[in-house]
């Protein structure tokens, strides 16, 4: 099978900018344009097969043809298990939670989400908000949404290029304005909206909040906030970094100036999401020219591909 070039599905949330466009190129028409999903299977928006013989299919479609380039250890999910996509948050996000899968099974009938943030970019003093900053109870924090001082019992977390969070299901977040962030996330999209700053919504009328629902699944206590990447390793032409791992996801982050190798073995696929840089990638039977925004898929069982160029990518497999 071919290393396959990706093309996302856009949106084009309230609180978004333009750089996806601007910097990336992404070929979208949108005024402002938030998110872009560029490994996605989810009905909300799919990822397509961009060139080559199966140019403009949709992602679930070319794995429900040939489910061979998932790889064995994807056969333990009843679907794709990952969603992949760049953020560009210009104004903050609302404040949120993600269920667990065991909560999210039960009343939404869909995954829960657990997910990682990489920060690609960001404005001189950005933050975000991870966890709360000491115990609460439900009343509390119900208390505090009614009288707009939630963000008082926050953790605010300043931000740098290059930090990692790991957001369990359950804990309270938003990611603050003027941040571009590369997520890993389970294939998921539910999400329950806690607090919105008084903004209003397309239609003029207050966003909606899932207020009952986010005091249900929240985490009381402060979330780990300690650095969760490991240690910078060398490979043979370039460093290799372990980002996160849980059972949905492994990522690292690989560089090199001049030329790394990539193993996409039996077990899982690969997807290569170009962070920095330009370059090219190589197997048996093609190779792809790259530049930074873009998103590659290795199938499952290619086998050693060559990534040659000056670049920083995130590369994930289950």
């Amino acid at each position: 099978m071919k290393i396959e070039k990706l093309t996302p599905a856009f949106k084009d949330y309230l609180w978004g900018g333009t750089k996806l466009r601007e910097v990336y190129g992404k070929p979208c028409d949108y005024e402002k344009v938030a998110e872009s999903w560029e490994l996605s299977t989810h009905p909300a928006g799919q990822s397509r097969l961009l060139g080559g013989e199966h140019d403009g299919m949709e992602l679930g479609e070319y794995f429900a043809r040939y489910p061979q380039v998932l790889g064995e250890r994807c056969q333990a999910f009843d679907n794709f298990p990952v969603l992949i996509k760049f953020i560009d948050a210009k104004e903050p996000l609302s404040i949120q939670v993600h269920p667990s899968d065991e909560y999210a099974l039960e009343v939404e009938q869909e995954y829960g989400k657990t997910e990682m943030w990489y920060v690609m970019d960001c404005e001189p003093g950005a933050s975000l908000y991870f966890g709360v900053s000491r115990p609460v109870d439900r009343e509390e924090l119900r208390r505090r949404i009614a009288d707009n001082t939630l963000e008082e019992v926050l953790n605010r977390v300043n931000v740098c290029p290059g930090d990692v969070f790991f957001i369990q299901s359950g804990t309270i977040h938003a990611i603050g304005g003027g941040i571009l962030i590369c997520e890993i996330q389970q294939n998921s999209n539910c999400t329950y909206r806690v607090y919105d700053y008084g903004r209003l919504g397309a239609d003029g009328k207050p966003r909606e909040l899932h207020i009952e629902k986010a005091l249900a699944v929240s985490r009381l206590t402060p979330s780990d906030t300690g650095e969760g990447k490991g240690a910078a390793q060398a490979i043979p032409g370039g460093e290799k970094t372990q980002l996160a791992s849980c059972k949905y996801f492994s990522t690292w982050k690989v560089t090199t100036e001049s030329q790394v190798e990539l193993e996409a073995g039996s077990g899982s696929f690969v997807s290569v999401i170009v962070m920095e840089g330009q370059g090219k990638i190589a197997g048996p039977e093609n190779q792809v020219e790259f530049r930074a925004g873009d998103s590659l898929f290795v199938p499952a069982g290619t086998g050693t591909v060559t990534v040659a160029g000056s670049c920083s990518l995130a590369v994930t497999q289950v």
